[in-house]
């Protein structure tokens, strides 16, 4: 893939541009159109070192080339908490990402090149450095329709592509991360009490949607297990930002109920159906 690089002013101390050359379209097929529905829904599974869908779509590694993806894996006992955000409601035409890791990412060009592997194209990207760290900040679009993410299975594989590159070039951020328990080179420094970390609000957002706001304990899947749980009781998914924060993962969701905001006992239902989901014990199919 090949990359232009264009400095660009100050912005925030220090801000570098780098422009998408090349576009590779790839087929992907559409899961919905305008709200996220997901008919059927395939679950992801997690094997060491490997993140991989259960359907055809797999999770890219990051290429051997770049041995920390020009920034520093230097291990220290103050380890910053790495943040990835997905945000679908910035940008009209196109999907934001951000992800920052203290000081210690460089360009993430392996991760722009693994993104391209699942069928996108970045668009621009951009380096922002301030007191609370460097920023990378991606747009992305599919390639095969020049349109932004909205599937929530791409979504999630966005997302664990790049914790999963983050922890291979920088192995002490899986000490920060929920998943590095499961394929992480160091284990998550503590437990989170899914009880106790779990939160749910629904707030009024105009007169024709609501926004579902939900925090509570990272895992695999937890994108396309939400919009899931949305989508089952008719409620429609406009838009959002997912943010995931260390162990912790936080939902902003722009909902809607045949076009309408969510009346009170409608939203009662969503906060309960969501809650009893987030909060169950997990318990493996064969064990019954």
């Amino acid at each position: 893939m090949a990359v232009a690089m264009v400095s660009c002013g100050s912005i925030c101390g220090m801000c570098t541009s780098l422009k998408v050359i090349e576009k590779q379209p790839i087929s992907s097929s559409v899961f919905f159109n305008g709200s996220l529905v997901l008919n059927p829904v395939q679950k992801l599974y997690i094997t060491p070192k490997r993140l991989a869908l259960s359907g055809s779509t797999i999770i890219p590694k990051a290429s051997a080339a770049t041995a920390v993806e020009g920034g520093s894996s230097q291990d220290t006992t103050a380890i910053p908490t790495p943040k990835v955000i997905i945000d679908l409601d910035s940008d009209p035409d196109a999907t934001v990402v951000e992800v920052t890791f203290g000081d210690r990412l460089g360009a993430l060009l392996d991760t722009m090149n693994a993104l391209k592997n699942l069928g996108l194209n970045v668009v621009k990207a951009n380096v922002c450095l301030d007191s609370s760290g460097k920023h990378n900040t991606f747009v992305i679009t599919k390639a095969s329709t020049g349109r932004k993410v909205d599937d929530p299975e791409l979504l999630e594989a966005i997302r664990l592509t790049i914790i999963n590159n983050m922890m291979e070039y920088h192995p002490e951020s899986s000490s920060r991360f929920a998943m590095g328990e499961a394929f992480g080179a160091f284990q998550p420094y503590q437990k989170i009490d899914v009880d106790i970390a779990t939160h749910i609000h629904v707030y009024d957002d105009g007169p024709e949607r609501s926004l579902l706001c939900v925090e509570t304990a990272d895992r695999p899947g937890l994108i396309v297990d939400l919009v899931k749980i949305i989508t089952d009781i008719n409620i429609n998914v406009e838009s959002g930002e997912f943010d995931t924060e260390g162990l912790l993962a936080k939902a902003k969701f722009h909902v809607s109920y045949k076009g309408k905001a969510l009346i009170k006992p409608l939203q009662q239902v969503l906060a309960n159906s969501l809650r009893y989901f987030l909060r169950r014990p997990t318990t493996e199919d064969a064990s019954f």
